[in-house]
């Protein structure tokens, strides 16, 4: 059985990565679709810049968190004073942690799904008087629905598992900001609790692998309904 302080550590891990995917879902499907459906000047520069998080430390990516969002960042500086919001610490800024490293996951498997829909049945809905907006959500977005719903679960155990970013914008803090991942580590670190890091250890891959198996469930099961509608 877990502790009521692993529990807590569970339920709040769901709360931030669930907020994570929230806060990314929307701009993760638009920019899928700018690098799916447009050529512009700048394009492979967008691209590099949105997976960036993939490839740096993620301690890099919470310390420019720090830089940009803290209460002297730039733009952190800007919502304390106009909004009185302060993200560093807290476990909104655990989430905006976790999106910001989920974010390019999203956006590629997104993206992938928008090219494989046949550009020539979005020509042809244009031809018969379907603007760009009403052609992207009667045709694009359903068409891409497997592919979306497998990004949003991924991203949900992408934002499910951050450490490093976490840590370092949002710190380790009880009930707050400690996450499954920063338990773990926090058990690991204290002597005697080996027993109670297994059980973290096991239930994160559990969640893990979970989440895999919802992700291809729902893939399948999107794709089965577009066939059999296409019937």
């Amino acid at each position: 059985m877990l502790s009521e302080a692993e529990w807590q550590a569970v339920f709040l891990s769901l709360k931030i990565a669930g907020s994570a995917v929230g806060w990314i879902v929307i701009p993760g499907i638009a920019m899928a679709w700018l690098l799916a459906r447009h050529e512009f000047r700048g394009k492979s520069l967008l691209d590099g810049f949105l997976h960036l998080p993939l490839v740096l430390p993620p301690v890099v990516v919470g310390y420019l968190l720090l830089l940009s969002l803290g209460r002297s960042g730039w733009l952190g500086h800007w919502l304390y004073q106009s909004f009185g919001i302060s993200l560093p610490f807290t476990w909104q800024g655990a989430a905006v942690a976790g999106g910001v490293m989920a974010f390019p996951l999203l956006v590629r498997a997104v993206r992938l799904s928008f090219e494989a829909v046949d550009p020539k049945l979005e020509a042809a809905a244009g031809t018969l008087g379907a603007n760009r907006w009403r052609v992207l959500f009667t045709i694009t977005l359903p068409l891409a629905v497997p592919g979306l719903l497998t990004g949003t679960v991924l991203a949900f155990a992408r934002a499910l598992s951050e450490f490093g970013a976490t840590i370092t914008f949002a710190s380790n803090i009880p009930g707050q900001t400690r996450t499954l991942p920063l338990a773990l580590y926090t058990l690991i670190q204290t002597p005697g609790r080996e027993a109670a890091a297994a059980r973290l250890c096991v239930l994160s891959i559990a969640i893990a692998m979970l989440s895999l198996i919802v992700s291809e469930w729902l893939a399948r099961r999107a794709r089965r309904r577009l066939q059999e509608r296409d019937q």
